[in-house]
Parts: structure tokens; C-alpha cells; sequence
């Protein structure tokens, strides 16, 4: 293990970090990608409870935590972390189901985001995504960590999770009576795990089918649509090539791929999957959801834009208020990070701005 708290790199205005892992040459390899883009890395830990000693003392902008280190682990450090010393945490998860369920429970726990590393030799594979790397690092270090603790503890998003899938999860939203079939579009990042999941828990019953837009690796799309099933009364599962739903039913894209709504009929509509385009800096990208949703869908249509970095969804979202959908963002003050929604509202494509505890009210209320 090591300890230090020279400032390796650091411009002006860039983010003051920690980083922790058992691996020393992990520690070192982190430590260089970072500091060679102008990153401070400002002291390294090996485990949890080296950690938490070290955040005391550099009180850094954001930390990097590894989560299988021998004594205190990620898990237990991140939660120590926001009792003790309040600050923005990046997990580094591995790219599988497995390192998926752990990182789901990292962020129930207070961690802001997760950096998935590529499967293969990992130092070759975090050198090969070290530019994903630093923006991550770069985003967690702007979240509002006020905005992600009362998502976190919030009692009844907590226990939505604990009613499980079927009729009772999201018990507490009443059903509502529209007067068309109604398709949402929701698009997040940064953030956005527990704010879709907040949202869709709170989402009333209706002739309603939604498509969610999460930023997130194919290793996890999967498992985050079974925790979105266990939380909603909606009927949620990961996008497959030609998928159809109806009423009452929700597809989560598939990382690795775009979800591009193909056809709409009596109220169904049918997804396939790209996986050639390579255009954008985000796969799976809100943009191509949102742009198919305005060509073909022509029943009422909702575009939603969540907590996250970067401009995803932004040109998604004008073109679906150029198609005369309802378009809404969620407000600064309930994002962890104002990215995503900011550029949205800059296009001028958005109608309203709800707070995150509005927003399922919105959908199906036909405010504007």
C-alpha cells in the first residue's frame, strides 16, 4: 500500500483526486493516466480503511475506488466514506454481471457514477479508455452530492426496491386515465440510475410505454432493467432486436448498441438494434432514440431529459418538439450533475423544467 499527497499533474480549475486500489501497479497506472491529463492526483490508497484516513486528510474533489480489496472494500469504504467525509465517488467496476450487481449496490450505498473496465488485461484495457476515464472523473467531481444523497435516501424509492416485480412494486402511484397511448422517451447519465428508477417507481399506471436511455455498458443494461422491473409497476426489460411493447411496458436500451424505434401501430411499437453506428460518443445515444421516436411514432409522444453529462439528447430532444411532443427536463437543483438537461433547454426544444419528485406526475398529467 501507499500513501501520498504530492500533486502529481492538476491545472488550474481540474478536479483533486484519490485513488485506491489493492494493486500498487493499478494505483500507479490511474495515477498517470489522470495526472497526464492535467488531473491532480493528490493521494493513493490500498484499502478501504487506508482510504478513509487519506480523504480526511487531502479532502479531494473526487475519489476512485477499486471495490474487491482485501480488508474494508469498495462497499463498505463508500458507505464509511458518507458518513465520515461527505465526497464524490467513482467506482471502478469490472465488466461483468457480476461486477455489475456490486456496482449497483455501490451506488444504493452513495457512490455518483462507475467506470467499467474493459474486459482483457486490465492495464491494457483502462490505458486503451483512458480519455473515458478522465471525463468520468472530471464529471463525478462536479456532481451535487446534496442532489444524490437525497436520492439515495430517500424511504420510498428505498422501499420500492423491496417490494420486487409485479403489481405491488410501485404501488404508491395511482393509475391515471389518458386519452391516447402515450410514448416516453427518457434519456439520463450521470446520475440517472437511481433518478430513472425514481421516476419510474413513481410512474402512474397507463396506456403508457417508455423507453429508457441509460449511458451504461452492455454488462449492465441487463441488470439495471431487472432492477427497474422491481421498483415499477411497469413491466421493464433490457432491449433486444425487434422487440415490441405495448401499455404498461418498458424497454431499457441495450449498451453496445442503439435502440431505434423501427415501427409503430395500434399502440405498439418495435425496437432493432444498431450497432454499426459509430457517430457518437455515447452508445447506447438518447439522440438516435429520441430522432426515431419523432419520424415514426404519431400518437402522443414525451421526451424527457435526466441528470447526466454531456449533450447527449439534445438534438433527440428538438427534433421531438419539432414532431409536437411534450418535452420536459429535470431541474438543476434535483440533478447530480446539469449536463444533459442544461444543453437540452439551451435548444430551445423544451416546454417545461420539473423538479426529479414532479416529473412521473408530468408524464402522464399532459403538463406543459
Amino acid at each position: 500500500m501507499s500513501r501520498t499527497t504530492d500533486r502529481r499533474g492538476g491545472r488550474d480549475g481540474s478536479p483533486r483526486v484519490v485513488v485506491v486500489d489493492d494493486s500498487p501497479f493499478m494505483r500507479g497506472l490511474i495515477s498517470d493516466l489522470l495526472a497526464d491529463a492535467g488531473v491532480a492526483v493528490v493521494g493513493e490508497a490500498g484499502d478501504g480503511e487506508e482510504a478513509l484516513s487519506v480523504v480526511a486528510e487531502t479532502r479531494p474533489d473526487v475519489v476512485t475506488m477499486d471495490v474487491e480489496m482485501p480488508g474494508m472494500g469498495g462497499l463498505e469504504a463508500v458507505e464509511r466514506l458518507m458518513e465520515e467525509t461527505p465526497t464524490p465517488v467513482l467506482m471502478l467496476s469490472a465488466h461483468t454481471d457480476e461486477g455489475a450487481e456490486v456496482t449497483f449496490e455501490a451506488l444504493d450505498r452513495g457512490a455518483v457514477d462507475f467506470f467499467a473496465k474493459p474486459g482483457g488485461e486490465v492495464s491494457t484495457g483502462v490505458s486503451r479508455e483512458s480519455d473515458r476515464l478522465v471525463d468520468a472523473v472530471r464529471s463525478v467531481a462536479d456532481a451535487d452530492l446534496d442532489a444524490a444523497t437525497r436520492e439515495r435516501d430517500d424511504p420510498t424509492v428505498a422501499a420500492s426496491r423491496s417490494t420486487g416485480s409485479g403489481a405491488d412494486a410501485g404501488a404508491g402511484a395511482d393509475a391515471a386515465d389518458i386519452d391516447a397511448p402515450l410514448t416516453v422517451v427518457i434519456a439520463a447519465s450521470t446520475g440517472g440510475p437511481n433518478a430513472v428508477e425514481r421516476v419510474l417507481s413513481a410512474l402512474p399506471m397507463a396506456d403508457c410505454r417508455v423507453v429508457v436511455v441509460q449511458h451504461m455498458p452492455e454488462a449492465f443494461t441487463s441488470r439495471f432493467a431487472d432492477r427497474l422491473d422491481a421498483a415499477s409497476a411497469y413491466d421493464v426489460r433490457e432491449a433486444s432486436d425487434g422487440a415490441r411493447i405495448g401499455a404498461g411496458e418498458v424497454l431499457v436500451a441495450r449498451g453496445g448498441s442503439h435502440t431505434v424505434i423501427d415501427s409503430y401501430r395500434s399502440g405498439r411499437l418495435r425496437v432493432k438494434l444498431d450497432e454499426d453506428d459509430d457517430s457518437h460518443t455515447v452508445t447506447p445515444a438518447a439522440d438516435v432514440t429520441m430522432r426515431s421516436a419523432a419520424e415514426v411514432i404519431d400518437d402522443p409522444l414525451v421526451g424527457v431529459v435526466l441528470t447526466g453529462m454531456g449533450s447527449d439528447a439534445a438534438e433527440g430532444i428538438r427534433a421531438m418538439a419539432d414532431a409536437g411532443a411534450r418535452t420536459m427536463a429535470q431541474s438543476e437543483d434535483t440533478c447530480v450533475i446539469y449536463g444533459m438537461p442544461k444543453r437540452a433547454v439551451e435548444t430551445g426544444g423544451v416546454d417545461a423544467v420539473y423538479d426529479l419528485d414532479d416529473v412521473a406526475g408530468a408524464i402522464v398529467g399532459g403538463e406543459a
